[in-house]
């Protein structure tokens, strides 16, 4: 062997041409990172004097203790083993290197060997390392997407929009996925090896990292930290002190930075968005075309029986239960795309994974992947988690009133309100889609029905049972209120019978968190009122920013609750309505064009739209490919309609269309979002 010394004088893993092949090339241009099933080429530059018939040979390795190793075949095997082809140019040799399809995700380190007729290793140089994704591209991957427009918006995008609010008032917020920022990748493979299977076994585990149901349902539950050494902490209510309030993010990255760099230690606070944006962030990166879903006025269905029990007490105050049943006014998890091998035939496809510690899954925190197909059609036994996401689209709702002896009341049963306008950002755009029809056959359909009674559920009666039906009806009716303004809530009673109605009405007011947690009573008021045939009553209730401010939560929700208990009928009748009150606009410009490693400044202004004055005013910044996260302070208070300008200078690392993010907080204000879309380009032309 020592004769042959430096026989290979260098190895060029051709990072630049490799990467922009395989669609990496944002991630890093230095490193080689490939997608699998699809060939790259490496070449290896050799001294004059090769001895004659000697062989090169690649074994690769995996794992930190190369747990796992595999040697490369000279030809072509039956497509699902690695091989590889050489071609002799001068004193270089172009290897061109073929994956499986189904190969095994992570860091790879290749090892070239010179070997002599008889067997021996002449020279060997293994310093070259790699990562392999999965490949949405390749036809024969089970993460295989055809529409190129699809794969553009679900690996390719940074940028997201996730709806919030209520079904009946849709509002989104921007958020920076940021899956190619600098070392994301080398994160999310951490995320990976800090997983309770990679830690008891990571032979195992890395033996299983060819199959993205194992690999997704790993994340879901890697990106909470119940029971494991997950990303993220949640929690639903202040104080938020000891962390980071969850609204106040605006993208995955500091999340995912953060974690890593306090060695894995969770970071505080997510709620259910923000456990989804970081899924996503992951599946994206590591190459799994995967989407964000919210769904609106989402069961949360503890004792598995498909419906919500919701008990009162005559004050209209709901009574803790054991069971906490609870309707959620939305709920954000991911769906990502994938071929079900492991199930029967017509589950493949988007599958739901939901990365929100919720319920035990198989003694873990996580829950999915389960195909949206299951859910559709009812197929309940289809792994993983099926029951329970069901019910999230599909629940009914009962009201009792809890009377003083004891005895419950059933006062109201709604079967149409769960899960509704279930929602995704366009692949076309800012705008909503709506893909509840995936989810579930129209309401109130005959298939609907169908597929409800093969779920197991039990189709509820009507809620009067028997009972002559009710002469009054009531409503409640509100203008999209701004935090920081008083407004109006009409709750009108009409009476459709041919008799006067004298009924008592009982209006309460509270604040309440997205997830439906109490958070304070704001106005409750008792009126007995006459009806007369045929005509409606309307009854004004003002809001003052005093009365809601002191109790609403970070959410800004607030919940009407309006009951109505006539004479002479025998069940009472109750609505709700849960009223968002709207953020107030943030403004954003970046005037000038804007040139790659070049200087540009962003604008940002806001107006205190409180009858108070704002202090500790901060501003945060971040986009993908134009600045990490930057605070920019406000200097003094900000006065009631006070206007406030800042500046901030930052010069962008990457082309293309970026987005360019900003929350405001103060002290009695949080969360104000403003976004501008920057057009990144190239002074002049490089080659890479």
């Amino acid at each position: 062997m020592a004769n042959h010394k430096g026989l290979i004088i260098d190895v060029d893993p051709r990072s630049h041409e490799n990467n922009l092949a395989h669609r990496t090339r944002e991630i890093d241009r230095e490193r080689l990172i490939v997608r699998r099933g699809q060939p790259f080429s490496i070449t290896v530059q050799c001294s004059g004097s090769l001895p004659p018939k000697h062989h090169l040979e690649l074994v690769l390795h995996l794992g930190k203790r190369d747990e796992v190793v595999i040697k490369v075949q000279k030809e072509r095997g039956d497509g699902d083993k690695w091989w590889f082809n050489q071609q002799r140019a001068q004193d270089e040799m172009l290897l061109t290197v073929h994956s499986p399809s189904d190969a095994l995700i992570g860091q790879y380190r290749l090892a070239v060997l010179m070997m002599s007729p008889d067997g021996r290793i002449l020279e060997k140089t293994d310093k070259i390392m790699f990562h392999l994704l999965f490949n949405p591209w390749c036809k024969d991957d089970v993460v295989y997407l055809p529409d190129e427009s699809l794969l553009e918006e679900y690996v390719m995008n940074e940028d997201g929009l996730i709806y919030m609010g209520a079904s009946d008032y849709i509002n989104s917020i921007p958020w920076n996925y940021g899956q190619f920022e600098d070392y994301v990748m080398d994160i999310c493979f951490e995320v990976l090896d800090n997983s309770k299977e990679a830690l008891k076994n990571s032979e195992t585990d890395i033996e299983q990292r060819c199959d993205p149901v194992y690999v997704s349902r790993i994340i879901t539950a890697m990106v909470n930290s119940q029971g494991d050494r997950g990303v993220l902490t949640g929690r639903w209510h202040e104080p938020y002190t000891d962390g980071v309030s969850p609204q106040k993010w605006t993208g995955s990255v500091p999340i995912l930075q953060q974690w890593s760099k306090a060695g894995v230690r969770a970071v505080k606070y997510g709620q259910c968005w923000v456990f989804a944006a970081v899924a996503c962030t992951v599946l994206r990166c590591l190459g799994i075309p995967t989407r964000l879903i919210t769904n609106f006025s989402s069961a949360h269905d503890v004792d598995g029986n498909l419906s919500l029990d919701f008990l009162l007490n005559e004050k209209l105050e709901r009574i803790e239960q054991n069971n906490n049943d609870s309707s959620w006014n939305f709920h954000c998890w991911v769906e990502s795309w994938m071929r079900r091998d492991d199930l029967p035939k017509g589950n493949d496809g988007w599958q739901v994974l939901d990365p929100t510690p919720q319920e035990l899954s198989d003694g873990e925190y996580c829950c999915g992947p389960c195909p949206v197909m299951a859910i559709k059609e009812g197929n309940l036994a289809v792994k993983y988690d099926t029951p329970f996401i069901f019910a999230e689209v599909n629940a009914d709702i009962i009201h009792w009133i809890v009377q003083r002896d004891g005895q419950r009341r059933k006062i109201r049963v709604d079967q149409a309100t769960v899960g509704r306008n279930i929602s995704t950002k366009s692949v076309y755009g800012n705008q909503r889609e709506d893909v509840t029809w995936h989810y579930k056959y129209p309401e109130g359909s005959k298939k609907e029905r169908e597929v409800y009674e093969k779920a197991g559920r039990r189709v509820t009666e009507p809620t009067n049972g028997s009972v002559e039906p009710t002469q009054l009806e009531i409503s409640i009716k509100h203008a999209k209120p701004v935090f920081g303004t008083d407004f109006d809530v009409i709750v009108e009673v009409k009476n459709e019978g041919g008799r006067d109605a004298h009924a008592q009405l009982t209006v309460l007011v509270t604040a309440v968190t997205y997830n439906s947690l109490h958070r304070g009573e704001c106005q409750r008021q008792a009126i007995s009122l006459r009806v007369p045939a045929y005509e409606a009553h309307k009854e004004v209730l003002r809001l003052h920013y005093d009365d809601y401010a002191k109790c609403a939560s970070d959410h800004h929700l607030i919940r009407v609750r309006a009951f109505l208990e006539a004479s002479g009928e025998s069940e009472p009748i109750m609505t709700e309505a849960n009223i968002p009150l709207s953020m107030p606009e943030l403004l954003v410009q970046v005037p000038g064009k804007a040139v790659l490693w070049e200087q540009v400044t962003a604008y940002i202004s806001f107006t205190n739209p409180l009858p108070v004055r704002l202090k500790g005013g901060v501003f945060t910044v971040e986009g993908a490919g134009l600045l990490s996260a930057t605070e920019v302070h406000v200097k003094g208070d900000i006065a009631p309609g006070q206007k406030v300008s800042v500046k901030l200078s930052f010069s962008p690392v990457r082309t293309g269309t970026k987005k360019l993010l900003v929350d405001f907080d103060s002290d009695r204000l949080k969360d104000v979002k403003g976004v501008a879309t920057v057009l990144v380009r190239k002074r002049y032309s490089r080659h890479y």
